[in-house]
């Protein structure tokens, strides 16, 4: 399948790295689902690549409301009938630097798996019908390095002194929900990947250094595997990192 005849959808896209991932999937002709929060937002976003002559469209999609992942997914349906490629890149950083791990407050904890990892699981969950009806679909689940148990244990790590726990946690669990659903599909056409975007200047993280199109571009990469590509992986750029 050309990627003209594909469809994606991308969550937490009105801006930063999902935003950056809709430009470039759109960009390589993949008709593009721009999701966010807020409806008016996505549509602004989405018009604005739209007036660049990209295949985007806007949806509404709170990853953390039930109510809103199910009109979506039935949006979805009604109006393709079928998802190629889902990136689920929304996301939450809450941490107080200025806390120990045992110090952080436990709603940051609650409020941070609920969107980086049930609400992701929910998305999925919900969209994994349509993704099946797909000839080979791709499920990119946005990750980090920080969520690499190797790199926390590793004193000669550059990670291994960055300790906030409830955002590194959530996307280990990211890591391992990747796993289990990977070895759930292996045996079908449908690939699951877990991507590092690296350190990203976004609003989330104000120390990044790469920019926010070298940030996208392994979700993209994974969204665009081919056949031959691999799945139940963590990379940075076709890096394969250790979990």
């Amino acid at each position: 399948m050309s990627n003209s005849q594909k469809i994606a959808l991308v969550t937490g896209a009105t801006r930063g790295i999902g935003l950056e991932t809709v430009r470039q999937l759109a960009t390589a002709g993949v008709h593009t689902l721009l999701a966010g929060r807020d409806l008016g937002k996505a549509r602004e976003a989405a018009q604005a690549l739209k007036s660049e002559g990209l295949p985007v469209e806007a949806i509404a999609l709170d990853v953390s409301d039930a109510a809103s992942i199910a009109a979506a997914a039935k949006q979805v349906e009604d109006s393709h009938g079928r998802l190629d490629i889902l990136v689920n890149n929304a996301g939450i950083f809450k941490d107080d630097f200025a806390k120990s791990p045992s110090e952080q407050n436990l709603e940051i904890w609650r409020e941070t798996f609920d969107t980086n990892l049930f609400g992701m699981v929910a998305v999925t969950q919900a969209l994994l019908p349509l993704l099946r009806r797909a000839p080979a679909a791709r499920i990119v689940n946005l990750s980090s390095s920080l969520a690499s148990l190797a790199f926390h244990s590793d004193p000669g790590s550059e990670l291994y002194d960055f300790k906030v726990p409830a955002y590194n946690v959530s996307k280990t669990a990211v890591n391992a929900w990747t796993v289990q659903l990977a070895y759930e599909l292996r045996d079908t056409a449908i690939k699951v990947n877990a991507a590092d975007p690296g350190s990203v200047k976004t609003d989330m993280n104000s120390n990044g250094q790469l920019e926010l199109a070298d940030g996208a571009a392994t979700s993209v990469a994974l969204a665009l595997l081919d056949d031959a590509g691999p799945t139940g992986t963590f990379q940075h750029r076709g890096e394969v990192l250790p979990w």
